[in-house]
């Protein structure tokens, strides 16, 4: 019993050192994302856009990004960093589907249920 509650309590720590890696990744290459951008800005002293307008929508932050507009790069790098926390709730999902434990299941999906709702919302508003 205490070998086979030692298995399941190693696998859920090597589950969550994976995820906190998966985190730091997402946090680091936004950083260096919007940091790039960010030395693009003073550098050219453009924004790549004329006056006050900026990439609103994701087609536009992309087009942005792949014409190497430094305000598309710092948006980009934003998105990394809102999508990172997402991406966790995303493969908590998907382990938790793993080891059938439904509960946290429930949980993860009402979690992500309530992100795409408050996206919607703010895509709205």
């Amino acid at each position: 019993m205490n070998q086979v509650q030692g298995k399941e309590n190693s696998r859920i720590e090597s589950v969550e050192i994976a995820i906190s890696k998966l985190l730091r990744i997402g946090v680091v290459l936004a950083a260096l994302v919007i940091f790039a951008g960010l030395v693009q800005l003073l550098i050219t002293g453009d924004s790549g856009y004329p006056e006050d307008t900026y990439p609103t929508g994701f087609g536009a932050i992309w087009s942005g990004l792949l014409e190497w507009k430094s305000v598309a790069v710092i948006e980009t790098g934003l998105l990394l960093l809102i999508l990172t926390p997402i991406f966790r709730v995303v493969v908590s999902l998907v382990t938790f589907l793993q080891e059938k434990d439904y509960k946290f299941v429930a949980i993860s999906s009402i979690v992500l249920v309530i992100l795409i709702i408050s996206f919607v919302i703010g895509k709205a508003g």
